[in-house]
């Protein structure tokens, strides 16, 4: 049974990242963390659902949706990068 799921293997563990980064982007623009966390359980199992439902169908597309989500995780790292960059040098008065 694991075995079907292996193609996405690489998509579980970038979505954990994938995680990390979106709620870093919201410690860093202030968001009340009790609200993050709540937000961040229900996108996972809403992710989960959806894998769940879609697995079957998904199979034949494996590789480019381990792409696509790669590609999105690369892009939201460097937007939470920048964003961190920009909120330090702000409160340190452009440093």
């Amino acid at each position: 049974m694991f075995e079907q799921y292996m193609p996405f293997i690489g998509l579980i563990i970038f979505g954990n990242i994938e995680n990390l980064i979106l709620s870093s982007q919201g410690v860093v623009e202030g968001v009340d963390p009790k609200i993050l966390g709540g937000l961040s359980i229900l996108v996972v199992i809403a992710w989960l659902f959806i894998g769940t439902v879609a697995t079957d169908f998904a199979m034949q597309y494996a590789n480019i949706i381990t792409f696509i989500g790669g590609f999105a995780i690369f892009v939201l790292g460097l937007k939470s990068v920048w964003d961190a960059v920009k909120n330090i040098r702000s409160q340190k008065g452009g440093a």
